[in-house]
């Protein structure tokens, strides 16, 4: 029987999971398709890697690695919900709470002493960041707002905040000394392996990466982070948020960008609350309260310190004195700088842009805001959309155009497959990435605490990026804009391939150009401002950042998006949104029983799913399945049958009982296989006659805490229960299988 293999993640998504996963698998199974299983949880990722410390019970296969081989074949059809990228705080959390629940886990060695302690945290930094993403990604992205959703959102528009001409959010960013203007760039002339090392002042050398296996036509890049330059643009922006009267916040990534983040995020703190560490940051630091793992860890770790409570009192002084935070939780006092996960950059700038261009204050009010992103990379373009909104007011989502996405990723492509290049250089001297016959490619002056990494792009996924951007272009009928900056080292080699590999097909009648970030922007926002669509066709960041900007700008969440990966082996891995993994959503569900976690990402990742069945594999009852489901999901939301926000009313629990219907009821109706009409017509019979007694069910149970038996490694039993609620419907469902 052909597999469609469904993720297991975390979070909102995985209790979603408990809910659909069993109505995909019946309907899926009268097609000859198995839907099976595999974890890729933070907590199924941290068990898998300490076989050797647990029970036969216990111990799970690393499913990650064995999806990553399959993404390699042509057999591959995964379907890939939103999971944890982990911070070292969530990291540590999960360890905790599976060691609570018996298993046998070290804990995280902050500072290893021994090889054993070392071996740990590699096994366990393995499991950090984006540690799925790049296993899964052997292709290129292709993104985009389904027509369906589209129009619904133009006839049923999301709440966008007016914008005053008068407004003071801005984006400060380095104009020197970061990671874009550092960086340094080469394409291989043959397959090589290569050593970075650091040649110190003092003459000593240390190989910071050995036996680093490049092919030709790779795209090699170097660059590093000045830690001065660093600060003192951090002290420069706390003063300017100060004078302007403005709301300080910061926006990284310290999940995806695991090893550089949390040391930018450091700095902040510290520059923050500079007068602090001035004056006890010789305690703070022997106390390992550096600042990386957020102002939530520093005010618990004070509890150890002897006089953390006259530290503790300096920081509550310097809260008062510096220029006000922009908050995570405002009832909750959680500022921007409490955890370094919880401000993430693409989900967090167009959150504030579609509010007013405001953030929340101490007084949970809005207040504008200066967003701090200190690489300037892809800054320029937030700025460039604030511009826009300052000068033009708020996006009209009932006639903008679209921003589809073209994403370069495949083979762990740019800075996302960084992490194991990325290092805290640890004293003054040169860091030099060097050939195998000893020639130096690219070399950096560097100081003690300076940022370096290096990335790999290689040359097969560019080449797939250009065609998946013309073929995409061709299918549309769109403009098409490479957003490449040519005063980046990296992206002027991409440009000249581009270029190179554009004339590989046939472009006649295309609209496709190449502008830097800030300059496709403008032309694409402008565009939006007609009712025009512009493909953004984006290397690995942009691709991350443009799949929630403009989402969430045109259809109030990045939930919706369609995105597929057509695998460059052949298969397909289909992920459902970009929304990340909604923690607020699970701490409702514990408070209310309540799931307002949207499944819609899920529906039309899997309707593609079916389709790539049907198109590689000549499973005609596939793309029925398909087919029904789009035609089912677009009733969905026609009919208002969405979860809600609110308790007491439809959450998603609720929403799959009516896509179940409606998908049964459409695969009744169809004409095109008479087996498939035959096995659903009483289906859509018994789920019509049932619908008040199931709503009814479903509604029943909310209201009241719900008890997972955990966050991070909850109880398969009280999950079920939890999110299985109605007898009636599950009879129904599990009576097809």
């Amino acid at each position: 029987m052909a597999q469609i293999i469904w993720t297991r993640t975390d979070e909102a998504p995985l209790l979603a999971t408990y809910s659909l996963k069993p109505i995909v698998e019946a309907f899926a199974a009268q097609a000859g398709l198995d839907v099976t299983t595999a974890d890729i949880s933070l907590a199924g990722r941290i068990i898998a890697q300490f076989p050797e410390r647990l029970t036969d019970e216990q111990k799970m296969d690393d499913a990650l690695a064995q999806l990553g081989q399959l993404a390699t074949t042509p057999e591959a059809n995964i379907i890939k919900l939103p999971n944890i990228s982990a911070s070292l705080v969530q990291l540590k959390k999960a360890i905790a709470e599976l060691q609570a629940a018996g298993f046998d886990l070290p804990e995280y060695p902050d500072n290893p002493s021994t090889d054993e302690e070392r071996e740990v945290q590699k096994r366990y930094d393995a499991v950090k960041g984006s540690a799925v993403n790049p296993v899964l990604r052997e292709g290129n992205s292709d993104r985009r707002a389904p027509e369906a959703v589209k129009n619904f959102t133009k006839k049923h528009p999301h709440s966008m905040g007016a914008w005053s001409k008068d407004s003071k959010t801005n984006v400060a960013t380095m104009d020197a000394g970061d990671f874009r203007h550092n960086e340094k760039s080469v394409i291989m002339p043959a397959a090589d392996s290569l050593t970075i090392k650091l040649v110190a002042n003092d003459g000593t050398e240390t190989v910071l990466k050995d036996s680093l296996a490049v092919e030709a036509g790779e795209v090699v890049d170097g660059t590093f982070m000045s830690a001065k330059a660093l600060d003192a643009f951090l002290l420069d922006a706390v003063k300017r948020a100060k004078e302007e009267g403005v709301l300080f916040s910061a926006h990284l990534k310290a999940t995806m960008m695991k090893v550089s983040d949390p040391i930018i995020f450091g700095h902040v703190v510290r520059a923050y609350f500079k007068d602090v560490y001035d004056k006890y940051g010789e305690t703070l630091f022997a106390a390992g309260l550096n600042g990386e793992n957020g102002l939530g860890a520093i005010l618990d770790g004070l509890a150890g310190v002897d006089n953390g409570e006259e530290i503790r009192a300096a920081f509550e002084q310097a809260l008062k004195d510096g220029p006000a935070l922009a908050m995570v939780n405002s009832h909750k006092g959680i500022t921007n700088l409490h955890v370094p996960s919880d401000v993430i950059i693409d989900a967090s700038m167009p959150a504030m842009i579609r509010t007013s261009g405001h953030m929340w204050n101490a007084a949970d009010q809005e207040q504008d805001t200066l967003a701090t992103i200190p690489d300037s990379s892809y800054a320029g373009v937030y700025q460039a959309v604030i511009d826009d909104c300052r000068a033009n007011g708020a996006y009209d989502p009932t006639t903008m155009g679209t921003v589809p996405n073209v994403g370069l990723m495949a083979k762990k492509a740019e800075e996302y497959g960084s992490h194991d290049k990325t290092f805290k250089i640890p004293a003054d001297g040169k860091v030099q990435v060097v050939s195998k016959l000893g020639n130096v490619l690219i070399e950096h002056d560097v100081e003690a605490g300076d940022i370096w990494r290096a990335c790999q792009t290689k040359d097969a996924p560019i080449q797939d990026w250009v065609k998946l951007a013309v073929n995409r272009a061709r299918l549309s009928g769109m403009k098409a804009i490479f957003w490449l900056d040519e005063e980046r080292a990296h992206d002027r080699n991409l440009i000249e391939l581009v270029n190179k590999y554009l004339q590989d097909h046939d472009t006649d009648g295309l609209d496709i150009s190449i502008l830097n970030p800030v300059e496709a922007t403008k032309v694409s926002v402008e565009r939006i401002r007609r009712g025009e669509d512009t493909i953004s066709v984006t290397g690995n960041v942009l691709r991350d950042y443009n799949t929630d900007l403009f989402p969430i700008l045109e259809l109030g969440t990045s939930a919706k998006m369609l995105s597929v990966v057509p695998l460059m082996a052949g298969g397909g891995l289909f992920e459902t949104g970009a929304g990340g993994s909604a923690p607020k959503h699970v701490q409702q569900v514990q408070e209310e029983n309540h799931l307002r976690w949207d499944s819609l990402g899920e529906y039309l990742a899997l309707a593609e799913s079916f389709r790539h069945e049907k198109n590689t594999k000549g499973n005609e009852k596939a793309g029925v399945l398909g087919d029904a489901l789009d035609r089912a999901t677009e009733k969905l939301l026609n009919e208002g049958k969405s979860p809600s926000r609110k308790v007491g009313e439809i959450d998603d629990r609720g929403s799959h009982f009516w896509l179940a219907r409606y998908w049964a009821e459409e695969l009744a109706a169809q004409s095109e296989d008479a087996d498939l009409a035959a096995t659903f017509a009483p289906v859509a019979a018994a789920l019509a006659e049932n619908a008040e007694t199931i709503d009814a069910e479903l509604l029943a149970v909310q209201g009241s805490p719900a008890d997972l038996g955990g966050y991070y490694w909850p109880e398969e039993a009280k999950v079920t229960a939890v999110m299985r609620p109605s007898a009636t419907f599950n009879k129904v469902i599990d009576g097809l299988k």
